[in-house]
């Protein structure tokens, strides 16, 4: 592969790349509009099954209606029978035979809407479900979208916080060696004020008299002259 066909590659791999991002951001939204799509459907299959088995209903009426015709006109077949009246009863079987030619028309007519309403009623129970778990699937994507922001907002507040806190960290331990050196000056100015005071005094008692002045010279040479 020539390096033209790999900057191609590389560019149609960033490229689907990049609408695989705009898709996932953009994930809740079609999902959402799709189950949008898919319940508006869902309630046109409905309306349709409402009509299947309306029409049903229709075609089951029609059907006791032929039944209660076919049976009166065999009670007047019967008669014509009774009267020996053969014209009579074969005009009247020519009208039994056109209702009952009726009535298998319509139970055909009967079996196919029962037949399409329970498919529908089967496909409508499947899709309803379908979208049910879609719509429980979509909830919790969302729930743990939400923990996830949220705890990605706190470990970037954190991340944060921890740098603000070493930085305040720092600034506490300088000031707290600066109160140190600060203390360890002021114990020392009192000390040396305290030694200077007490000099001063001592000063002033030798020159009063008051205090003992040391040993003299003379003294000294008075005890050595003793030890001989």
């Amino acid at each position: 592969m020539n390096l033209w066909s790999k900057m191609l590659t590389a560019l149609r791999g960033g490229m689907n790349e990049a609408g695989e991002a705009v898709v996932d951001t953009q994930a809740l939204r079609i999902l959402d509009q799709e189950v949008r799509d898919a319940s508006a459907e869902l309630k046109l299959s409905k309306e349709s099954l409402v009509a299947i088995i309306a029409q049903q209903k229709v075609a089951e009426q029609k059907v006791e209606a032929l039944v209660g015709s076919i049976t009166e006109y065999e009670g007047y077949a019967l008669k014509a029978l009774e009267q020996k009246d053969e014209a009579l009863a074969l005009e009247i079987a020519e009208k039994i035979a056109t209702l009952e030619n009726q009535k298998g028309f319509e139970e055909e007519a009967v079996n196919g809407f029962s037949t399409s309403a329970a498919r529908l009623k089967a496909a409508i129970a499947s899709a309803d479900n379908n979208i049910k778990r879609l719509k429980q699937q979509i909830d919790t994507v969302k729930a743990t979208e939400s923990v996830q922001r949220a705890q990605e907002s706190v470990s970037q507040r954190y991340a944060g916080s921890n740098t603000k806190l070493q930085t305040a960290m720092d600034s506490l331990e300088r000031i707290k060696q600066k109160q140190t050196l600060t203390a360890a000056k002021l114990q020392a100015a009192e000390e040396l004020q305290g030694s200077t005071a007490e000099q001063s005094l001592q000063e002033k008692l030798q020159q009063a008299g008051i205090a003992n002045q040391g040993q003299q010279a003379s003294n000294v040479l008075e005890r050595l002259k003793n030890k001989q």
